[in-house]
């Protein structure tokens, strides 16, 4: 990041997180940060970091404790940042806050991970489905209180038309509340106006689909870890989706917190396309006149299919 006085940040407030928990966040040197938008292959990053930090799958901690979500609201900061100032292993931490939102330094890195939007509204609504929210507000009352809901983006139950939610999801306003198009390639477009940084890494859904050993090596390369093919392919094995919905209790985010009805379901197919089932031509057409008018073509090519299928290279171009 520039020399000079930082841009201000913005904060992101919802019902789940909080951004302003990053502040005064005491990092590392080599710290890792995940920024995401939900829904979009945080905890197979995060999976992927910890079998490269740990050299394989034999981990010092549950994955929700050994790369927290530093800015969910369902446990007392306090809590979550003494338990980070006490790992000595490298610190790798999510966030589905963008980067504009969070402190930057030239000596921390971060991972901004991508999918087709699309396949992210599809996913919300089965994520949102599992979820127990009468769980998760009593984990919150616990660790923040819920006296500040009334202040914050309502939560609003979806149509029982899914053609009509996937509307709602492209017609969706700014980032801050609901996940929506918008919101999601306002993330992503905060990692690619930084992408020719050195400790800047866009990651691609689409790809680690494609080519997991492929992928696996190259972020080892922006970790500065060795990984030799025969290695990055024994690790791969370990980042299935079956493996990792073998291992849910262990991997699984905050599984240990009881909010998911089914913690093995959170990794429910990890397929692609089944947007289409759901919308019209004239649906299609909307969607990419929409993102059209909010990213361009280059971001939007990659958002959609990844480097591998769209030719776009973030680390070239």
């Amino acid at each position: 990041m520039a020399d000079g006085s930082p841009a201000p940040r913005t904060r992101y407030r919802s019902v789940v997180a909080d951004s302003g928990r990053w502040d005064g966040f005491a990092f590392r040197p080599g710290d890792v940060v995940i920024s995401t938008p939900a829904k979009s292959g945080t905890t197979w990053t995060q999976m992927l970091c910890a079998l490269l930090i740990f050299d394989g799958p034999a981990f010092p901690a549950p994955l929700e404790e050994a790369s927290p979500w530093l800015d969910m609201c369902t446990r007392p900061l306090a809590e979550v940042t003494a338990a980070l100032a006490a790992q000595t292993h490298r610190r790798f931490v999510k966030t589905h806050t963008p980067l504009d939102g969070l402190p930057l330094r030239a000596d921390v890195t971060y991972l901004v991970v991508g999918r087709d939007p699309r396949d992210v509204a599809v996913s919300l609504e089965h994520h949102a489905a599992n979820l127990d929210w009468e769980r998760f507000l009593a984990l919150r009352a616990a660790a923040v209180g819920n006296g500040d809901l009334a202040g914050l983006p309502e939560r609003r139950a979806p149509s029982a038309d899914p053609a009509e939610r996937f509307r709602a999801f492209v017609a969706g306003g700014a980032p801050g509340g609901a996940t929506t198009l918008a919101s999601v390639l306002h993330h992503l477009d905060t990692g690619w106006r930084r992408r020719r940084e050195a400790n800047v890494a866009l990651v691609h859904y689409a790809d680690l689909t494609a080519d997991l050993p492929g992928e696996l090596r190259r972020l080892a390369r922006v970790l500065g870890i060795p990984c030799p093919p025969e290695r990055a392919r024994a690790l791969a094995a370990e980042a299935g989706l079956a493996r990792m919905r073998e291992r849910s209790a262990d991997v699984a985010p905050n599984a240990s917190q009881g909010f998911w009805k089914d913690a093995r379901a959170f990794f429910r197919s990890g397929g692609s396309g089944e947007w289409r089932e759901r919308v019209s031509a004239a649906d299609l057409a909307a969607y990419e006149a929409r993102v059209a008018g909010l990213v361009g073509p280059d971001l939007a090519a990659w958002a959609h299919g990844g480097r591998l299928a769209s030719g776009v290279d973030p680390e070239r171009g």
